[in-house]
């Protein structure tokens, strides 16, 4: 090839098959195909996109199974555990992480009269997310709780913000790198805009190889191969273009396609093949559970089908997937629930007219936790999320109480059915 990607012939190996034929394969040479674009971006630095988010002093929250974690931008990072104790007095404990050092304000390059506590990196540091190298920008926090087990020096963090179009400013991680001294991993979209900090597929390049004298011009297996393959694919294609006389038009099946952040997925969003579907025909595939949301952000997803349960999953590659059942619907408890507490929300319009704004389901009957010895349960609350995109789902998980959840649900199908709420908050095909 003369175009596109650099090979040069001495950058080559002799591959051998078990059949001893001998091909020479000639190796691209690696370069980045976004070079000029980031070259040429005359564009906002990094720390002026990120400003706005912290000029509206806006706090993320990650709660784990004992601490709470508390990102307030541009402020200081918190960690607490908070304790009814009988009498209702709450004990808290916390620490701070780091506060944002004013001293010494490093101005952004080519910016007169501006300072940040953040300085454009000459190099833009990248780190292992999810099996992706993903570029971040980092800003330090210090001055934080005295250790006592580093002489008491101040706990120190460092916030990773790090592009992702689809999110809200989340915590996607807390981890102690070593003894007071924090790495956060945040998502937000608004770094998305820079051409640096974008999430890229790795560019996958061909390899040339040439047969040497002696062995055929492809090995006898790959033919054999390819041979099986072009047999398996006839009746399919056949099959297909019965269905589909005129039109490449998308069945209705459970799919559940993650938006991906480079090749890995970081937020997941239930996305059934649902553009041929009438909205009719979509409200009933969810209300009688057969359409489900997945979504969910870090280690743990979530998977909630209406009227059946909430699951609780990790998938790896290498030990495949591990769930946990968080609640499981049972009508008679959820009914029973609902006396005590409200299932629906409302709020005015401008015109004085009610209208729903959230509907919350109860789902016992989990797995038993190990912390409480009692089932896990959830109170799942169903919000309208506008979207051009019937896919578009929002899933986020809290655990105010140990193996207690909430699970926000938020999409375009709720908002369709929220007015059929009746007092349990049950929800109906519209008339």
């Amino acid at each position: 090839p003369t175009t596109g990607v650099l090979y040069k012939e001495d950058n080559y190996i002799i591959m051998t098959t078990v059949d001893k034929e001998k091909y020479k394969c000639i190796l691209p040479l690696i370069a980045s195909g976004n070079e000029e674009e980031e070259k040429d971006y005359k564009g906002p630095t990094p720390g002026e996109l990120l400003e706005p988010l912290f000029k509206q002093s806006s706090c993320s929250y990650r709660i784990e199974s004992y601490w709470t974690y508390e990102v307030c931008h541009g402020k200081h990072i918190r960690q607490y555990h908070e304790e009814k104790e009988t009498g209702q007095k709450i004990n808290i404990q916390e620490y701070y992480l780091g506060n944002m050092m004013m001293k010494n304000p490093l101005s952004e390059p080519g910016k007169s009269g501006r300072s940040f506590p953040f300085a454009f990196p000459a190099q833009i540091p990248t780190k292992n997310i999810e099996g992706q190298m993903t570029p971040y920008y980092a800003v330090e926090l210090g001055n934080g709780t005295p250790c006592s087990l580093r002489q008491n020096r101040p706990r120190s963090s460092t916030l990773m913000y790090i592009c992702h179009p689809e999110a809200k400013h989340e915590i996607l991680s807390v981890a102690e790198v070593t003894t007071c001294e924090y790495e956060v991993v945040i998502l937000t979209p608004l770094l998305c805009s820079h051409p640096k900090y974008r999430f890229r597929a790795s560019p996958v390049n061909d390899i040339f190889c040439q047969s040497l004298p002696g062995s055929p011009l492809k090995p006898h297996n790959l033919e054999q191969l390819e041979k099986q393959q072009e047999m398996l694919k006839t009746p399919f294609r056949r099959v297909k273009e019965e269905e589909m006389p005129s039109t490449k038009e998308e069945k209705f099946s459970s799919i559940h396609k993650p938006v991906a952040v480079g090749s890995h997925q970081l937020l997941t969003v239930g996305t059934t093949h649902i553009s041929k579907l009438t909205d009719e025909q979509l409200i009933k595939e969810f209300l009688s559970g057969s359409y489900c949301f997945h979504g969910g952000v870090g280690w743990w997803k979530y998977e909630f089908c209406y009227g059946k349960y909430v699951h609780q999953y990790h998938e790896d590659k290498e030990s495949g997937r591990t769930s946990v059942v968080v609640g499981t619907w049972s009508k008679e408890e959820h009914m029973e629930w609902s006396r005590k507490n409200a299932a629906r929300t409302f709020y005015l319009r401008e015109d004085g007219t009610q209208t729903v704004r959230m509907v919350s389901h109860f789902y016992g009957n989990g797995d038993v936790c190990d912390l409480t010895d009692k089932p896990r349960q959830v109170t799942v609350k169903l919000k309208c999320k506008e979207s051009d995109s019937p896919h578009a789902v929002t899933i986020y998980m809290l655990e105010p109480h140990s193996c207690q959840y909430i699970l926000g649900v938020e999409s375009p199908v709720i908002c369709k059915i929220l007015d059929t709420a009746d007092e349990y908050g049950l929800l109906s095909v519209p008339s």
